[in-house]
């Protein structure tokens, strides 16, 4: 069976410093880097002894500092994948949150809520976000391993597991998962039936230790 453990990167100085994230390339806190070992204990925990296992990462940062301590255990080295980043909010990236807040532009109830302009200059739209996303999908799970690690950061948990269902890019308008730092979302696939399922989302029970 293939087994995916999609990690949203744990607290980074932005969570802190209360700036949007999106690319704003910040740092594990100390507490992040803490719940990136705690992580990694889980992990190892939960997958068998020889079993081969990749790291996939975001290569902003805090992803690669959370992948790298997850990779440890196991013996190997994260695999970068730029595609694996946040959404790029453009010019509001590193910028105050509330900065964000008084330009956001709130998608329509009904309409376009993929392809709509959120009102900042650089910022991706969610079609394009989750076109990116879905390529390096396809691409991750077209690699023969059965364990594989996926670090990448809170929004785009949602974009994940839309992937991995298979659901339509253009349902993708009105659904979000929650996905607090340092959680982990553990998806199934069956060598018989080829089911795809989502064992657990967001789980963040390993950080309460």
């Amino acid at each position: 069976m293939r087994n995916l453990y999609v990690v949203a990167h744990p607290e980074a100085a932005h969570h802190v410093e209360g700036v949007v994230g999106g690319w704003h390339d910040s740092q594990l806190t100390h507490d992040g880097i803490r719940a990136a070992v705690s992580i990694a204990e889980a992990l190892r925990a939960r997958i068998p002894d020889q079993a081969q296992v990749e790291v996939i990462s975001s290569d902003l940062q805090r992803a690669e500092r959370a992948a790298t301590e997850m990779a440890n255990p196991f013996g190997v080295k994260p695999i970068l994948d730029s595609r694996l980043r946040e959404k790029s909010y453009g010019d509001a990236d590193g910028r105050p949150q509330e900065w964000l807040d008084q330009r956001f532009v709130p998608p329509p109830a009904i309409g376009d809520r993929m392809g709509h302009d959120e009102g900042l200059s650089g910022a991706e739209t969610k079609a394009v976000f989750a076109q990116r996303f879905y390529q390096a999908m396809d691409e991750i799970l077209q690699r023969p391993c059965e364990h594989q690690i996926i670090v990448t950061h809170g929004f785009a948990l949602t974009f994940v597991v839309a992937s991995w269902i298979r659901m339509p890019i253009g349902a993708l308008g009105y659904v979000n998962f929650r996905a607090p730092p340092g959680s982990i979302t553990t998806l199934r696939e069956d060598d018989f039936f080829r089911n795809r399922q989502v064992i657990s989302l967001s789980d963040s029970r390993h950080l309460d230790s």
